[in-house]
């Protein structure tokens, strides 16, 4: 579907803001290649193989906060509107108005308004206190325009309390003169002079972190831990980068990749150092479209059964990209070592993220594994055709298709091959799992193997948990992948809590068996029942290998929370007819 907005003016009657196709829609159509990026890493003195440095020059966003209601506010209110393709907004008074900011500087405003903070700006998130968002250093009250939106109020929401940019810059269609226009319509005030820098902390080790997407649900800040929205992680079958999952344990390291030096211990002393353009030209480049999920993932509907210990995770701790990279068996036998598909070595990798005592994030996976040409096992510099963001590991980073997440460790500096695992608490005492009868004062972690492959699962992401959908059919979309290559075969979907299931259709992208690295993303469009007034909407996956999730939390909780993998709930309100 095309389209985009388009102004229609009449010289006598009002103004008409037509809505032209799916391009239309604020938080629904992405572009092909977002522009919204992070702030750019700098160079500085180039060195082979020279030490990282790390520095504190990029803030964050702003984080919101909450205010209460403003007592003034510019009286401009939409009049009517017809949503969907090819329908109109109509304003009265707007070609008067549009017509006096076209013929005016464009910062230029009718009267003082007042100065708000950001946190003040935080606390408007919901229609009940009213819904603010910024642009520029301008604020504006959109409260009025929710139920006019073509995309819908949930889809604006996510952009409540905070700025618009990094959404428009998602979806790029609205950074138009016209549409600014519009939204000069429900201008309220300005930020505040101060507000618009934000010094950071020099004694802060996370002060150099990039900054983030403020559609993310944000799990903890430091170090920061955040998911996308389910609505928003279902709409794209490669992940843009800013919604990808972030997952880190540690502050974020300022590599210099002119200065950057990956060290490979090979066999008899020899270490192999690389640069990052050494990787590029001494190797061939390979891509694989990955999935990466977090052992943690759905960690929230174990707590709700019992307390766990971890970050709350929703259901979208998962992520897929099209890494492009080399392949680290070619980098393994460069550096002197040769395939043993009977070794029960494991190749250990270190990140040069840092805690303040010097200790480095570390994982490690069997050798065999590493060396296996079916293995995949990537070197990473790009994601999605673009270098690597830095929250994903800039300038290079491990991707193990169909392993858990913590062993693709991210900003990596250091590989080498021992008899024994990884030393790091990661590898060693965390990402493990234990029986529900396992509590803290009897858990012994060299009991467990370390978590590797990770089980099959599936969830909904649209609609969401509480949403009200309506009579007549429903369509439910969701998300599908299993660990180990095994791809998904089937999904199965239910609407009365379990008792009846149809079978979803499946998008994605076409993998050898055994090399199924990719979720697939699922749908399914189904009559509601005539009479019905909630639906509990059920989701369930199949792999090739006909491993099927458990239907309840049950029997697989375990103290840390990890591998929550049984069928997906979400109950929804049947509108009235």
């Amino acid at each position: 579907m095309g389209g985009a907005y388009g102004l229609r003016r009449s010289e006598t009657g009002p103004c008409l803001l037509q809505l032209g196709g799916a391009a239309a829609m604020l938080l629904i159509r992405t572009t092909a290649r977002s522009c919204w990026a992070l702030q750019g890493v700098p160079r500085v003195a180039a060195g082979a193989c020279t030490p990282w440095i790390p520095t504190h020059t990029h803030g964050t966003w702003s984080g919101s906060s909450h205010s209460g209601r403003s007592s003034w506010r510019r009286r401009a209110t939409a009049v009517g509107a017809l949503l969907g393709l090819g329908s109109a907004l109509a304003y009265g008074g707007h070609c008067r108005q549009t017509a006096q900011a076209e013929s005016s500087p464009q910062d230029t405003v009718l009267g003082p308004f007042p100065l708000y903070t950001r946190e003040e700006v935080g606390r408007h998130r919901s229609p009940e206190q009213r819904v603010w968002v910024t642009h520029g250093r301008e604020v504006f009250d959109i409260t009025d325009f929710l139920d006019l939106h073509p995309g819908g109020r949930s889809k604006i929401l996510l952009a409540a309390g905070g700025a618009l940019e990094p959404f428009w810059a998602l979806y790029a269609v609205h950074n138009q003169a016209h549409v600014r226009d519009l939204l000069r319509e429900y201008k309220v005030g300005e930020l505040h002079p101060e507000e618009l820098t934000a010094p950071a902390a020099a004694d802060d080790p996370y002060a150099g972190d990039p900054p983030r997407h403020p559609a993310l649900h944000v799990n903890s800040l430091k170090p920061f831990n955040a998911e996308p929205p389910g609505e928003l992680l279902g709409e794209h079958f490669l992940t843009p980068p800013e919604l990808f999952f972030k997952r880190n344990h540690l502050p974020v390291p300022h590599v210099d990749p002119d200065a950057y030096c990956l060290k490979v211990e090979g066999p008899g002393g020899r270490t192999l150092s690389l640069s990052l353009q050494d990787l590029q030209r001494r190797f061939p480049k390979h891509e694989v479209t990955a999935t990466l999920q977090c052992a943690g993932n759905r960690r929230s509907e174990m707590s709700r059964v019992r307390p766990v210990r971890g970050l709350d995770w929703g259901i979208s701790a998962i992520s897929t990209a099209r890494w492009g990279g080399v392949w680290l068996r070619d980098v393994l036998a460069d550096a002197g070592f040769a395939e043993e598909p009977e070794s029960q070595r494991h190749v250990c990798f270190e990140g040069l993220d840092q805690d303040l005592t010097g200790t480095a994030y570390g994982a490690s996976i069997p050798f065999y594994q590493a060396m296996s040409a079916r293995a995949d096992v990537l070197l990473a510099y790009e994601m999605n055709g673009a270098a690597l963001p830095r929250d994903h590991g800039f300038p290079l980073r491990v991707v193990v298709p169909g392993t858990v997440g913590a062993r693709n460790v991210k900003w990596l500096g250091r590989i080498w091959v021992s008899a024994e695992e990884s030393p790091s608490h990661w590898q060693r005492n965390d990402y493990k799992g234990f029986s529900p009868g396992v509590d803290w004062d009897t858990v012994d972690y060299t009991t467990a193997p370390a978590i590797q492959e990770l089980p099959v699962t599936s969830a909904i992401t649209d609609p969401p948990p509480g949403a009200t959908v309506a009579s007549g059919e429903v369509t439910v979309k969701g998300y599908a992948w299993s660990g180990g290559g095994r791809g998904v075969v089937r999904v199965d979907v239910s609407l009365d809590g379990g008792h009846t299931w149809q079978v979803a259709e499946m998008q994605g992208e076409q993998q050898p068996p055994g090399q199924v690295w990719a979720w697939k993303l699922w749908q399914l469009t189904a009559p509601v029942p005539p009479g019905t007034t909630e639906l509990d909407i059920v989701c369930k996956a199949v792999d090739a290998s006909y491993n099927v999730q458990p239907d309840t939390v049950g029997p697989i909780w375990n103290l840390r929370g990890v591998l929550s993998h049984a069928w997906h709930h979400v109950r929804v309100t049947v509108a009235e007819e």
